[in-house]
């Protein structure tokens, strides 16, 4: 059964500190987990922030509007805007509440964002729709729209989309993602599971998920970050090279890469 939306939490950026899995079922099985971490950041409230994440300038760990979306700096309204020329754009007009962006910060000025999550509220609080924001390492990007018409997306249901953007060389363009997004209280700790699996015309393909427990960005949590991941971007990248080489190895078939989608976003 769908959970209901989560109860409204304090407008305060957030970091999470978890795990990255994946697994591949076929034609060879190949996992991998990772430790790592995220921000959880609500982006109406950004502009006026003040604390040790750093907002679109130098700083250990920080964050840039012209990461994401179309690339347009603070000073032309950042990515908060693009998000809503998007939605207007599709006929979301009442996406009026909070907005969430769950990303990879820079870390020490570097970052890779292989996938980013925009969940998008009405006035009210409940979730109206969830922008999936994917690069690939060719430099491209990509937004899937998940909205589910008259109701919008649920805590915990499965929504679908179509596969239609090149990501991994060992994985064609054909197929679909399931997602599933969740989010959880017990005891005081804040919890969220994302979970996203390939299926083609075969069947389940990938199953990846993103987990971790959410807490406020304070200088301890931005100093135990960058202890236990001093390179966490920049290893990012290196780890998805490295596991490249390991289906190369395991005669995985290779997928050249196609032109990227002539639509910016998909729904």
């Amino acid at each position: 059964m769908p959970q209901p939306s989560p109860p409204a939490r304090p407008d305060q950026p957030m970091l999470g500190f978890g795990q990255v899995r994946h697994t591949r079922l076929r034609p060879q099985r190949h996992a991998f987990a990772y430790p790592t971490f995220f921000v959880l950041l609500p982006m109406r409230e950004l502009a006026a922030y003040q604390g040790p994440l750093a907002i679109n300038r130098r700083g250990a760990v920080s964050f840039h509007d012209a990461d994401h979306g179309d690339g347009r700096p603070a000073s032309q309204g950042g990515a908060l805007a693009w998000l809503e020329q998007v939605l207007q754009a599709e006929g979301i007009l009442d996406a009026t509440g909070p907005v969430w962006l769950h990303c990879y910060p820079r870390v020490l000025g570097y970052t890779f964002k292989p996938v980013s999550f925009w969940y998008c509220h009405r006035a009210d609080g409940t979730l109206r729709a969830i922008v999936v924001e994917v690069n690939n390492t060719f430099g491209e990007r990509h937004c899937y729209l998940l909205d589910e018409p008259g109701a919008g997306p649920f805590w915990g249901a499965e929504l679908s989309a179509r596969k239609v953007f090149h990501v991994s060389p060992f994985c064609s363009v054909q197929g679909g993602y399931r997602f599933r997004f969740m989010r959880t209280q017990r005891d005081g700790v804040d919890r969220t599971v994302v979970r996203i699996d390939h299926d083609d015309a075969q069947g389940p393909l990938l199953q990846t998920s993103v987990s971790g427990t959410l807490e406020p960005i304070t200088p301890a949590s931005v100093r135990r970050a960058l202890w236990g991941h001093p390179l966490m971007t920049l290893a990012l990248m290196a780890r998805i090279h490295l596991q490249a080489l390991r289906l190369w190895l395991k005669r995985v078939p290779f997928h050249r890469k196609p032109e990227a989608p002539a639509a910016f976003v998909s729904r």
